[in-house]
């Protein structure tokens, strides 16, 4: 469409819109697709976008100093593409939902260290004897021969009081009864 377009009651009438828009529609969406690295759908907002602001500015697209309307559709599309990539430039980048769900998780050092403390705690409640039995076979990994010869008693009381031990803990850290069986 040339310029000079009819105006309706101070817009450009539908017809003539249409009209543009089949004529400049897809040079301008061609040059707003590269301007917007190949995203369609931020390249269709924009051609909307450029088509919304020549209907709010008739006065444009009947000046008589051009023969044809592309070269404002052109100029307004590539200004509006610009500003949209500042505007995306100035926040931080947005994250989907795929991202965050492969994402890894940190383990909090602050719960590790309430629960280190927690069980510090419940170890000293029990008796010497499991005590010296819990350390030297969790804290220590001796094997259950290992702690007898160095606790100087059979395996078998090794077991119990290990048993017993982390029975007795258990009462102690309800909450962490999952972690000691």
């Amino acid at each position: 469409m040339t310029a000079g377009t009819t105006i309706t009651n101070g817009t450009t009438a539908e017809h003539e819109l249409a009209e543009i828009q089949r004529e400049h529609g897809r040079p301008l969406f061609a040059l707003l697709l590269r301007l917007s690295d190949g995203d369609r759908h931020r390249a269709e907002d924009l051609v909307q976008e450029t088509f919304v602001r020549a209907w709010q500015h008739p006065e444009a697209l009947r000046a008589d100093d051009f023969d044809s309307v592309r070269p404002w559709l052109l100029t307004v599309g590539r200004r509006l593409a610009i500003d949209a990539r500042r505007a995306r430039q100035a926040r931080p980048a947005e994250v989907g939902d795929a991202v965050l769900e492969n994402a890894r998780v940190m383990a909090d050092h602050a719960e590790r260290s309430v629960a280190t403390l927690d069980v510090r705690e419940a170890v000293k409640t029990l008796t010497p004897e499991h005590r010296e039995v819990l350390v030297q076979v969790y804290f220590q990994g001796a094997s259950v021969a290992e702690a007898a010869e160095a606790l100087g008693i059979p395996p078998g009381t090794v077991k119990s009081r290990a048993y017993y031990a982390l029975r007795a803990l258990r009462r102690v850290l309800p909450g962490y009864a999952a972690d000691l069986r």
